[in-house]
């Protein structure tokens, strides 16, 4: 598989994890600080739309704020979130199935960085988040090994601006031998044996 498959899968398995996540879970705390299930959504949702901004150059509109819902998802009932996350999810993957949307620079958000690293980016975003998700709600995500390899490299390469940026916690030591994706998680900042709270 190359980059584009990978980023394929990636958006694949964040919109299933949206999907299979009961509305009624959207309360609930999520590994990320801060976060809860319904916020991680939306941030997931949001980081669609930024990619397909992303790989077709379409300046990200200035009125927009992550402290709102993310545009295509206003007014919407959560009920069909997360059927508005699987179309947007499309027009992100086909975006970025143009080879072209993988050379020279973009932009994220503004910001202007090589694409072909903006697309590993959001390759490991879509896929850290629907871990967040299913860690959330009880869930195991299964991310292929391919998948999950891509993943790590993704993470490695922005670790340290990660953590800089805040994006990232603090690195969660992981055994050598541990599994590639659970790597990833501990180089993001995360702690794979997290589990959701137990409700008394």
């Amino acid at each position: 598989m190359d980059r584009t498959d990978h980023l394929r899968q990636s958006v694949d398995l964040a919109v299933a994890t949206i999907r299979a996540t009961p509305v009624e879970r959207y309360a609930d705390p999520s590994p990320c600080a801060d976060f809860t299930v319904r916020l991680l959504v939306n941030h997931l949702a949001f980081g669609l739309l930024l990619a397909e901004r992303s790989a077709t150059r379409e300046p990200w509109d200035k009125t927009w704020s992550f402290d709102d819902d993310a545009p295509f998802l206003r007014g919407l009932p959560v009920e069909q979130w997360a059927q508005a996350c699987a179309r947007q999810g499309e027009r992100t993957a086909a975006a970025w199935a143009d080879p072209a949307a993988w050379d020279g620079d973009s932009h994220m958000g503004g910001t202007p960085m090589p694409a072909a690293a903006i697309g590993s980016l959001m390759t490991a975003e879509f896929v850290l988040h629907a871990w967040d998700v299913a860690a959330a709600t009880g869930r195991e995500l299964q991310v292929p090994a391919g998948l999950a390899a891509a993943v790590l490299d993704g993470v490695a390469g922005i670790a340290p601006m990660g953590r800089d940026g805040g994006w990232f916690g603090p690195e969660v030591p992981v055994p050598a031998e541990a599994p590639v994706f659970e790597r990833a998680l501990g180089l993001s900042g995360r702690n794979p044996s997290w589990r959701a709270p137990v409700s008394a």
